[in-house]
């Protein structure tokens, strides 16, 4: 990649839009970013795509850039060094696994950056020359954040550990280790953000600090799923003999414990539906119960007589 120009290695053309351009700086830093990507050279390609993302979605810095391109030699210092884009006040950003927490409570993914390449990549490159001569806000960031549906139900609080990027006194990029408390609201639905006031990028000059807004997600199953952000699903088993008679049975389920009526002649995944026992949001959504029903092992001889009688009676 190190001999392509900057067009190249984002895999545009030269006409290409500054929507075309951030939509391939993010598909490949999302490709080679060493979290994730299991190439030998990850932290190298992703330097390089960064390089070339931060000067061509900047207008002035791609006009030069493609000034330097029709003509080389005058994109060349006395010294003869390539375009260099730290003549613009850009510095290397460390795009280590280790900023990115250490897995507690969240090491099963359940705690991810939806777009923490755009947002560490503007601010991680921020030199002397694009700083703000008055107090600015700092950036904010966007985050997903995995929860047990039961969360949902009653709500609950979470610790979360991570290096978050802060400035140092010089006005360099570090990070500090933070714990973050966050609260899970009781109804709170998939999609919904939770936002933690001040944990986004630094301000410059003085300003506030962006925030960091939560994107919940659910963990979900084919034994218990939300569909339509509200509804909620589960499985649960029974008896051939209860699905077969019916009756009443005590069931524990993720809205709590119920007597539930099981129709006579029920069938193998229908479903019985608690009106409001879904997610409690404001408007809340339904439970749908889905009967499975499951068969007893024939491992004793008692089992399998037991079932011999039954396919007697049927086969005469």
């Amino acid at each position: 990649m190190a001999s392509k120009n900057y067009y190249e290695v984002l895999g545009v053309a030269k006409d290409a839009s500054a929507n075309d351009i951030k939509k391939a700086y993010r598909k490949l830093v999302r490709k080679y970013h060493p979290d994730i990507s299991a190439e030998a050279d990850a932290d190298e390609k992703t330097s390089e795509i960064n390089v070339a993302y931060e000067t061509l979605k900047d207008t002035e810095k791609r006009a030069e850039y493609d000034a330097m391109l029709e003509n080389p030699f005058a994109g060349r210092t006395n010294q003869g060094a390539d375009f260099d884009p730290r003549r613009y006040g850009y510095e290397s950003h460390d795009f280590s696994g280790s900023h990115f927490g250490d897995g507690q409570p969240f090491g099963s993914g359940d705690f991810r950056f939806d777009d923490i390449f755009s947002a560490f990549g503007s601010a991680g490159w921020r030199g002397q020359a694009s700083r703000p001569s008055g107090p600015s806000k700092g950036e904010d960031q966007h985050a997903e954040l995995s929860i047990d549906i039961n969360a949902a139900y009653h709500g609950s609080d979470r610790s979360l550990s991570l290096d978050m990027p802060t400035l140092t006194a010089d006005g360099q990029m570090s990070y500090e280790r933070k714990t973050l408390q966050v609260k899970i609201p009781k109804g709170v639905i998939e999609g919904q953000q939770i936002r933690l006031r001040g944990q986004g990028l630094p301000g410059f000059n003085g300003g506030e600090n962006g925030d960091l807004y939560l994107k919940i997600r659910f963990h979900q199953s084919d034994r218990l799923y939300v569909d339509q952000r509200k509804d909620v699903y589960q499985r649960i088993d029974i008896m051939p003999w209860t699905a077969a008679l019916g009756g009443k049975i005590e069931l524990e389920t993720i809205a709590g414990k119920f007597n539930l009526n099981i129709p006579a002649n029920s069938r193998n995944a229908q479903s019985l539906r608690l009106k409001g026992k879904g997610i409690p949001n404001k408007d809340a959504g339904d439970l749908y119960l889905l009967l499975n029903i499951v068969l007893p092992p024939a491992n004793s001889d008692a089992d399998k007589a037991a079932w011999q009688r039954l396919a007697d009676y049927y086969q005469a």
